[in-house]
């Protein structure tokens, strides 16, 4: 009799969400950007808010909530009503980097999230003053052995990819490159330029001019796969370093409960959003290749991002509060 009435009560909760889904949506959507208005996370989440406005009748609204490294725009998603009027565009510092920094974190980004769909990867390209004789992977990885602790990298800042991605490559190739943190990206380039610092785990889209002028020397893509932004330029991982991954990630999130049918639908209007030329075009642009994924892909990707980041960041010495 119990089970009976559970059978039945699960029934009309399945019943409930796909008549909300039906209806869906009835209003404007909010979309959480954690970051303030100006950055990569801003100018994506634009463009795909722009064109879910366009494909579902109703509004996409982009509300920059920035602030503590993206934690208060991801903990006011977290806590809002699970029925789809509320998603985050999450990545890599949200949903991978601030669980592990911040122990006391309000939001878990495997628990309190729904996952709808990857949205693009940006990876950074490893870019080199011309003065440091080195033109592969494997002839850097030689030259720090040779020189341990000699050789600098530049970042914009602790626990950035830029950071991440230097100490990631410290622990799997065996070597001391020292970080060299700098308060944004600009005064990064302005002393890597100068030759103050030998390499920066650079954005491919601010690195690319100056590569193309011969000011400096690009000589590896850091994502998993070669990116449609430089398709000549080989990764880390196929140049001496197998394994080798970081990317700038982003994805849209919602509240944990939101009812599937309404996840389905927001997933395929993104597919049907990242296919279209003129975002793929203005994501290319921005450095970023427009990647989607179905939810279960996502949800697995952010569980893998949490260990691999725990062991990097402790390896390097990183302060969690």
């Amino acid at each position: 009799m119990r089970a009976w009435i559970w059978a039945v009560a699960l029934a009309l909760v399945c019943a409930g969400g796909a008549a909300h889904a039906q209806g869906y949506p009835a209003r404007a959507i909010r979309l959480i950007v954690p970051f303030p208005p100006g950055g990569p996370n801003d100018v994506l989440g634009r463009v795909v808010a722009q064109k879910l406005t366009e494909q579902m009748g109703q509004q996409v609204v982009v509300d920059n909530r920035g602030g503590a490294g993206g934690i208060i725009g991801a903990e006011l998603a977290a806590r809002a009503n699970p029925d789809g009027y509320t998603l985050l565009f999450g990545g890599t510092a949200s949903m991978s980097i601030n669980p592990i920094l911040h122990k006391k974190l309000g939001y878990d980004p495997v628990a309190d999230f729904a996952a709808v769909s990857l949205v693009g990867t940006a990876p950074s390209l490893l870019s080199l003053h011309p003065s440091l004789p080195v033109k592969n992977v494997k002839e850097l990885i030689d030259a720090a052995k040779a020189k341990p602790g000699q050789l600098t990298f530049a970042s914009s800042g602790v626990g950035t990819a830029p950071h991440l991605a230097g100490e990631l490559f410290n622990t799997m190739a065996g070597v001391t490159l020292v970080h060299v943190p700098y308060r944004g990206g600009g005064p990064a380039f302005v002393d890597l330029l100068a030759g103050q610092v030998a390499m920066y785990f650079a954005g491919i889209s601010a690195a690319l001019p100056f590569v193309k002028e011969g000011k400096l020397r690009g000589i590896a893509i850091t994502g998993a796969q070669r990116s449609a932004v430089m398709p000549e330029m080989p990764t880390i991982a196929e140049s001496g370093l197998p394994g080798y991954e970081v990317s700038n990630w982003y994805a849209i999130v919602t509240a944990v409960a939101t009812p599937k049918p309404i996840i389905a639908r927001l997933h395929g209007e993104l597919v049907k959003a990242l296919a279209a030329d003129d975002v793929k075009k203005r994501f290319l642009d921005l450095g970023t290749d427009p990647i989607g994924s179905d939810p279960a892909q996502l949800a697995a990707y952010i569980r893998s991002e949490i260990p691999k980041w725990t062991k990097v960041i402790r390896a390097a010495g990183m302060k969690t509060d």
